[in-house]
């Protein structure tokens, strides 16, 4: 992996406010990584994606994100001070004043004018004719985010369309070898978005260099709520978690609604009913009249003598996941 940052994490590092996206967890994600052999190479940008396809690669996977901020044309003194909402998340502040149906008109040394928004029949802002002058000494534009092609060289055959780049649905771009993901392809820019896209890439990857297509194995069966014996199964209440109080938010950015912990996660599992899933309760073992359940010891499961099965379901009808299942007997 090539940053061309001091520390991986992209987007998410320097894009994220820390209270969003706990260091700490971003940094135990990123060691999971590292542990498994992936050799991270930063302060190391990569100028031209061609020079990775000469070193010797057989593919690359391109995810740099859209690290930059858009522009708009803002009349301005010289000594206006504009910034990007990027740079900014480097640095986070508070105390901020938000007006609303505002656009900037002018932008001076110490002050900025806005021009009075208002929702037309079809709730789209129009301007009023109405302005306003507030103190501020910088702007900072907060317009989305474009991505960075700079990287693609004088390439020609790596296709981009309305500031993304197209990949297939093996997450390959329009040159063989290359892959791309995250917010710089056709998606939502969202952190879990991205990470699945670095997931799927990873199989597809991997089924190309072995000259192989990536199959995705079906899932079984939905097994809805009626399928199951509810009746087997005991209460399991809904834990309570603590909230800290809203006003917290005013104070610093501790976070308000949090995740469970071990204990809480090991409480909450009691309340699944494991869908489809055999979870050992002994259940086929006990009520099989003839002896054809076979137990194959802890986290192994069972197996079915079908010379002592007569096929009369009674293990079927028991199970209080729904996980065997008949079929005809070719």
């Amino acid at each position: 992996v090539r940053d061309a940052t001091h520390a991986p994490g992209g987007m998410m590092r320097y894009g994220i406010p820390k209270y969003r996206l706990p260091r700490e967890v971003l940094d135990a994600e990123i060691n999971r990584i590292k542990d498994m052999g992936v050799v991270f190479e930063m302060n190391t940008r990569v100028d031209d994606v061609h020079e990775a396809i000469n070193e010797g690669f057989n593919a690359v996977f391109l995810a740099i994100g859209a690290q930059l901020s858009k522009r708009a044309y803002i009349p301005a003194s010289e000594a206006a001070r504009i910034l990007d909402a990027i740079k900014l998340l480097h640095d986070v502040e508070d105390g901020i004043l938000v007006k609303w149906l505002s656009t900037v008109n002018h932008v001076d040394e110490k002050s900025i004018q806005i021009e009075k928004m208002a929702l037309d029949e079809n709730g789209f802002p129009q301007p009023t004719g109405e302005f306003e002058t507030l103190e501020a000494d910088s702007l900072i534009l907060a317009l989305g985010q474009e991505v960075d092609f700079s990287l693609l060289g004088n390439s020609v055959d790596l296709d981009t369309k309305d500031g993304v780049m197209l990949v297939d649905s093996t997450m390959m771009t329009t040159q063989p070898g290359i892959f791309a993901g995250g917010d710089m392809i056709p998606a939502e820019r969202t952190v879990t978005t991205g990470v699945g896209h670095g997931k799927k890439a990873a199989r597809n990857i991997d089924a190309w260099l072995r000259k192989t297509v990536y199959e995705k194995i079906d899932n079984n069966d939905l097994v809805t709520y009626e399928q199951l014996n509810t009746w087997y199964y005991t209460d399991a209440p809904h834990i309570v978690r603590e909230r800290l109080e809203a006003t917290r938010r005013a104070k610093d950015f501790s976070e308000v609604v949090k995740g469970l912990d071990e204990s809480n996660a090991l409480f909450e599992a009691r309340r699944c009913m494991s869908c489809g899933n055999c979870f050992e309760c002994d259940n086929c073992f006990g009520v099989c009249p003839d002896n054809a359940i076979i137990k194959l010891g802890p986290g192994k499961g069972f197996e079915i003598n079908l010379d002592y099965c007569k096929g009369c379901g009674i293990c079927v009808s028991e199970c209080p996941s729904s996980s065997i299942i008949m079929v005809p007997d070719k």
